[in-house]
């Protein structure tokens, strides 16, 4: 992996104390010492394993903000042969969806960015739900408060709740006043014999180190001057996000950590528990956010961002990936139509930038309607689509379809073949529009009428019958050569127009007014059934009143 580029940082600005500071790429000046310290870090992680984490919390569905996360890290491990880990942290045990995290990976799965390592498929590093790893949390929890570094804290929720609105009262940001932090080693035995529960908190230590993130540059939080000593192990016994995510991946030997840019703000913190617990960190580097077209927050309560609910609509997993990472960044090209192979050789991380993301899901359809015509190109995955449509007409048409010749193979892919381009999704094909490819249409007492009204209308399909039968059966039928036919065969009529002529064909063969070019619906029925739906009408006006 090439070597990062190095920004500039005035070294006395890093060293300042006093309020709270977050550095990033906009600053110049580093010192050398501190180059040193990232060429060498660029160094050191250039010889380790990539090894990537999409780690969800399983209290709802995956959407396309966690796809979207998911994707690059899927990428990143794959562009540098590395691993990509699904671990699922499910430690808030009163917000567990059930079935969320089963749903989760098959999602991932579905889209084409399966796990190396995960739940379901296992691995050295696991096991891979955060509830069955407690015994590392409370051992890493252990360690740092022989050492000094966390505590127990004994203090009621009630007092917590006091300390908040007291804050808040006085216009300030509510934080934990590290009360406990201070307890003499008898009065916390004391408290412990008596079973007053407690939780366990990390001692905060001011002089946060700056990091260098692949995205947003140099940055520094000092959290301890804003913050009060968070929790790391709760009155459960199950650890908070910020110890288990950083035990996690030290012991999953994740070495990049790429997470959406709400989590910048913690990762000085993170990082004082890598120092604290005496482990090398992972490189980290945040994404910016995905945001809806108008600049408005993704939310989980927006019922269409969920991927399943993609799913059902139709969306193919292709177009999914490809939208969410072209109103992206991080690429070398910007066009549409990409696979994941295409993503992943494109993929240049230099090139991901600070700016947030706008998801346009109005385009969806037209990313759908390009990668469903490069399915229907390829052989194999048409072979797919086939078998996916024929039990869509199935499901659909039930008893309704009077020739079983509209389930075989090559007769839907014909149909596919002709309307590739024109279609977003499969599921239109068995759209009432799409109903005269699998069922013959009735003609009402009012269309049979209308019919009879056209002059020559029995002419053109004595002519449509005979054009039919002189096709010759070798020769396969093209839209352009049954499109000059049609013209020579509007040219024999002496009082219809061409217009009116084709409304004809088209409301014989498809009991319409509107819909695909004639020529495509005579290639796609083929010239047997053409001639049947003509025969047909022929008997129809035959019965027909007597026009006056």
């Amino acid at each position: 992996m090439r070597r990062r580029t190095v920004y500039r940082l005035d070294s006395r600005l890093l060293m300042t104390s006093g309020s709270p500071l977050t550095l990033n790429r906009k600053y110049v000046g580093l010192s050398s010492s501190l180059k040193t310290s990232v060429s060498s870090e660029s160094d050191r992680v250039g010889q380790r394993e990539v090894r990537v984490r999409f780690a969800p919390s399983p209290t709802g569905f995956l959407h396309m903000g966690g796809l979207r996360t998911a994707l690059y890290n899927y990428i990143y491990a794959k562009k540098y042969g590395g691993r990509f880990i699904l671990r699922v942290e499910d430690t808030d045990q009163n917000r567990l969806v059930p079935g969320a995290a089963e749903a989760i990976e098959d999602m991932l799965e579905w889209a084409g960015i399966p796990p190396d390592e995960s739940p379901r498929h296992g691995g050295q590093s696991g096991p891979y739900l955060q509830s069955q790893r407690l015994f590392h949390y409370t051992q890493a929890a252990e360690t740092l408060v022989q050492a000094g570094k966390a505590y127990r804290c004994f203090c009621s929720q009630q007092r917590l709740e006091l300390l908040k609105k007291e804050a808040l009262r006085s216009g300030q940001t509510p934080r934990y006043d590290n009360r406990c932090r201070h307890l003499r080693t008898d009065q916390v035995q004391e408290k412990l014999g008596q079973g007053v529960p407690h939780v366990i908190r990390f001692q905060l230590e001011s002089g946060a180190e700056p990091f260098h993130d692949l995205v947003f540059g140099w940055n520094r939080h000092e959290v301890a001057q804003v913050e009060g000593d968070p929790v790391v192990i709760k009155a459960d016994g199950f650890p908070t996000y910020h110890l288990a995510n950083v035990v996690d991946d030290h012991l999953m030997r994740v070495s990049h950590v790429l997470r959406g840019s709400e989590w910048l703000i913690s990762t000085s913190k993170h990082l004082l528990l890598y120092r604290a617990l005496g482990w090398e960190p992972p490189v980290f580097g945040h994404l910016p956010l995905l945001l809806n077209r108008d600049g408005s927050k993704l939310s989980k309560r927006q019922g269409d961002i969920y991927i399943q609910s993609f799913q059902t609509a139709g969306a193919l997993p292709e177009a999914l990936l490809d939208i969410i990472t072209h109103c992206g960044s991080g690429f070398n090209s910007n066009r549409i139509g990409r696979t994941i192979q295409d993503l992943i050789s494109e993929f240049n991380p230099s090139n991901i930038t600070t700016h947030s993301a706008l998801l346009d899901l109005d385009k969806l359809p037209e990313f759908n309607r390009i990668h469903l015509k490069q399915r229907i190109d390829d052989p194999e995955q048409r072979d797919l689509l086939v078998e996916d449509l024929q039990g869509r007409i199935q499901e659909v048409f039930v008893t309704q379809v009077q020739d079983q010749e509209v389930l075989d193979a090559e007769y839907i892919a014909r149909v596919l073949d002709l309307r590739k381009g024109h279609i977003s999704s499969v599921s239109e094909l068995v759209a009432p529009e799409y109903s005269y490819l699998w069922v013959r249409p009735s003609f009402s007492d009012q269309q049979v009428a209308a019919l009879s009204s056209v002059p020559e209308a029995e002419q053109i399909a004595v002519l449509i019958i005979k054009l039919m039968e002189d096709q010759s059966g070798d020769e396969e039928l093209s839209v352009d050569r049954i499109s000059l036919e049609l013209k020579t065969l509007a040219k024999k009529t002496r009082n219809t127009k061409y217009r009116d002529v084709m409304k004809t064909i088209r409301l014989v063969l498809s009991g319409l007014q509107q819909g695909p070019g004639v020529s495509e619906m005579i290639v796609s029925l083929g010239p047997s059934e053409v001639t049947h739906r003509f025969r047909r009408v022929l008997k129809q006006l035959d019965r027909a009143p007597t026009k006056s």
